[in-house]
């Protein structure tokens, strides 16, 4: 049997045999078992050598140290190459396209606008990852790389990054460079080497290394695609990435001592998470305006999605900062949602524009406002948590015309997003009374106020989160206010047209069979070509975009002309066809009058001479 002293010459033999200096020689590990597991042991004998040698006058003692210390050097730097040749075999990043086409798949609810033609802000890219586990994601991974398993912890979804047989000699290596003093050299080693995996990983799915800065100056279009990729990248990053880094770093040194599985998770990852989260940083202290709001609650509700997986992935004393900072991002992402709703509603109440919309038709800022609106409906989960006040209407001072006056004590049942959705359409309203005076035609003015009130009565029958929000009592004062403003337009117009067929002002004194002045009655007649003449040149060139509304608008008109008009004819016509050129004043028939009723509102031009002539 040998002696310690001869074992452990025979260790030092081994491991100077494969002296790192030497560049000729291969990797241990990647020849012959045997060769790996006796340069292993030569290693343990080293490390008990060291343990073992004690002081002692003997001079030959203190020889045989200082060649055990040299062997350790030795020893560490060539398990240091082995372990940096393991890692680097490898390093292959993720299968992110089979990832991010899972995650395609996995698909929201949809959150669209119901005008195709209005704003609209969200798409086929916002998907999340869903928290059940899939069998065609397992059967994509699977098929990618012959090592790769994925299985799954709640949404988690680790991949095996790195062989077992692999793992099982890094963790060789690594026991032994710890317990060798050599920790951060091994941690050095391996977060260099697993970190350049990651950034890999992060180019492939499209992670970009921008400053806070950066992102800032980008273009809100620009920047909207990249919070599309941001989102489903990030999903992919925590779910997948960083989760199966911390699952390897365990796989390798947990129970190793000194936390060095966290120690060499946070060497790897530290750096990659500060850039991923550094973006929506960025996004949520950029300068707030209404157009972002709804890509800022897309980010706000991934990233809450995200939190208890980071909160997981993200669990040690090292990487505290990390959650933190996330939870500091949502906190100034919900900061930033509520003063992007106050300025939009300050916008829609100051929207300068003067220039009359052509006909009376809808104004694009009607559109807007309600798609909007609608859109705000699609996310009220998120904004009902986040929209906790009432809207600030209380500033306002007495006699102040600047904005509308409401009173939300009607509305108290209400919640606070409620409520707000009710202020801005009562400032949209109120900003399109203003505008509506730009009109030189009071009856168009009324029309333009009758089109859009309507718009936006239907655009809230027309969602049912809406209208729940809203509340039937607001909509009903609505119905009202459109209704009214179609009766003020009938009451403009047609007021003159009505009292051309009075009988007021056509007898003469006498007898009322004989009394009738006809050159009275030939001006009333006159009158009232000229008049309808003129109401059906212009009001045919202005439009009521709803069918239905145009309609109940055109029979309304029938119901009070056709008969005035039928009655003053039966009454007078004997009188006109007696004298000289009757078709001169009796110019309509009943007939033509009700159909010339249905040119109007159409919003283009009518030949006036087709239909006319009476019969």
């Amino acid at each position: 049997m040998e002696s310690p002293e001869n074992d452990s010459q025979t260790a030092q033999q081994i491991i100077l045999r494969w002296d790192s200096t030497d560049t000729q020689l291969p990797m241990i590990f990647q020849g012959d078992r045997q060769e790996i597991d006796r340069y292993l042991q030569a290693v343990d004998q080293i490390q008990s050598s060291i343990q073992s040698t004690t002081l002692s006058d003997d001079d030959g003692v203190d020889s045989q140290s200082t060649k055990v210390n040299n062997a350790i050097q030795i020893a560490m730097a060539r398990l240091e190459d082995e372990f940096r040749n393991i890692l680097i075999t490898n390093s292959t990043p993720i299968d992110t396209e089979s990832l991010t086409e899972s995650t395609s798949s996995a698909h929201l609810t949809p959150r669209t606008s119901t005008d195709n033609d209005e704003y609209s802000t969200r798409g086929e890219d916002d998907v999340v990852l869903q928290r059940d586990p899939s069998s065609s994601l397992l059967e994509r991974i699977g098929s990618s790389t012959k090592f790769v398993n994925c299985r799954s912890m709640n949404s988690i979804r680790e991949q095996d990054l790195i062989p077992p047989e692999s793992i099982s000699d890094l963790r060789c290596i690594a026991q032994r460079m710890i317990t060798a003093g050599y920790f951060r050299e091994c941690v050095q080693v391996y977060g260099s080497v697993r970190k350049s995996v990651v950034d890999g990983s992060f180019k492939k799915l499209g992670v970009e290394k921008l400053s806070i800065g950066d992102i800032q100056r980008l273009e809100w279009e620009a920047l909207n695609a990249k919070i599309v990729r941001w989102i489903r990248a990030a999903k992919v990053c925590i779910r997948v990435l960083f989760a199966s880094e911390k699952r390897l770093c365990k796989q390798i040194f947990e129970d190793l001592g000194t936390a060095a599985d966290d120690a060499c998770f946070m060497e790897t990852v530290k750096g990659p998470a500060i850039q991923l989260f550094n973006f929506a940083e960025a996004i949520s202290i950029s300068r707030r305006s209404p157009e972002k709001l709804f890509k800022i609650l897309d980010l706000h509700d991934s990233l809450l999605d995200l939190l208890p997986d980071i909160d997981d992935v993200f669990d040690s004393k090292a990487a505290e900062s990390i959650s933190i900072q996330v939870t500091e991002i949502l906190s100034r992402l919900a900061e930033a949602a509520r003063g992007m709703l106050s300025e939009f509603e300050n916008a829609v109440l100051r929207e300068p524009s003067k220039v009359p919309v052509p006909g009376g038709t809808i104004h694009p800022l009607t559109r807007y406002v309600m798609n909007y609106i609608s859109l705000i409906s699609d996310y009220k989960q998120t904004l009902g948590e986040l929209i906790v006040s009432k809207p600030a209407t209380a500033s306002r001072n007495p006699g102040d015309s600047s904005s509308p006056d409401i009173d939300f004590t009607d509305h108290e049942e209400q919640s606070p997003l409620a409520l707000h959705l009710i202020w801005i359409i009562s400032i949209l309203h109120f900003n399109l009374e203003g505008k509506s005076k730009h009109y030189k035609d009071n009856s168009l003015a009324h029309l333009f106020i009758m089109n859009n009130v309507h718009y936006i009565v239907q655009k809230i029958k027309g969602s049912q989160e809406l209208r729940e929000m809203i509340g039937d009592n607001y909509l009903r004062i609505l119905t009202r206010i459109f209704r009214q403003a179609a009766t003020n337009h009938q009451r403009a117009t047609w007021i003159g047209v009505l009292h051309c067929l009075r009988d007021q002002g056509l007898h003469s004194t006498g007898s009322f069979s004989s009394g009738v002045s006809k050159s009275a009655l030939r001006e009333r007649f006159k009158s009232f070509n000229a008049i309808f003449d003129e109401v059906h040149r212009t009001q045919s060139l202005w439009l009521i975009p709803d069918e239905q509304l145009r309609e109940e608008l055109r029979i309304s008109i029938l119901e009070k002309l056709i008969p005035a008009y039928r009655s003053f004819l039966g009454r007078f016509r004997n009188h006109i066809e007696s004298g000289r050129h009757p078709e001169n004043y009796i110019k309509f028939s009943v007939e033509y009058l009700e159909t010339a009723v249905l040119d109007l509102f159409e919003g283009y031009a009518v030949n006036q001479h087709s239909r006319r002539r009476s019969q």
